[in-house]
């Protein structure tokens, strides 16, 4: 299984192959103000299993001041679209912007994380699992 994705201008290119490991919707403080969204969607794969074919990606890198722990966000240095990131808490792993894949409609959403950081008028899907903080399992 291949799924293919860039950025907003095209420049960014990549493949993930394979199944994702785990797919959220983060409503993060850092989530919020990274995408520009009331939350962002985070596709995991294992680092190995995505490979970038065009583009030269931008690196800003976050550190929670709650945490202590980084995040380093990955974007396309002539648009400025999100593609991807890394976290501290999740060696191995490369998040891919749920909306930057070709088709953003073939994977299944396994959580809403950080509720308590979520618009107060958030509506979740009947049967989701929704967690007040991080998904640890």
């Amino acid at each position: 299984m291949k799924h293919t994705g860039g950025c907003q201008c095209g420049a960014v290119r990549y493949v993930a192959t394979g199944e994702p490991v785990r797919a959220m919707a983060c409503h993060c403080t850092t989530c919020k103000l990274r995408t520009g969204a009331p939350y962002g969607i985070g596709v995991y794969y294992n680092d190995a299993a995505v490979e970038f074919l065009s583009g030269e990606l931008g690196v800003y890198e976050y550190k929670s001041d709650e945490s202590g722990r980084w995040i380093r966000n990955e974007f396309c240095v002539a648009c400025g679209s999100a593609v991807t990131w890394t976290l501290e808490m999740r060696p191995g792993l490369r998040a891919i912007a749920g909306g930057s894949f070709d088709d953003p409609d073939w994977y299944k959403l396994e959580a809403h994380i950080w509720a308590r950081s979520a618009r107060s008028d958030m509506c979740y899907p009947e049967g989701m699992r929704v967690c007040e903080e991080v998904l640890v399992t």
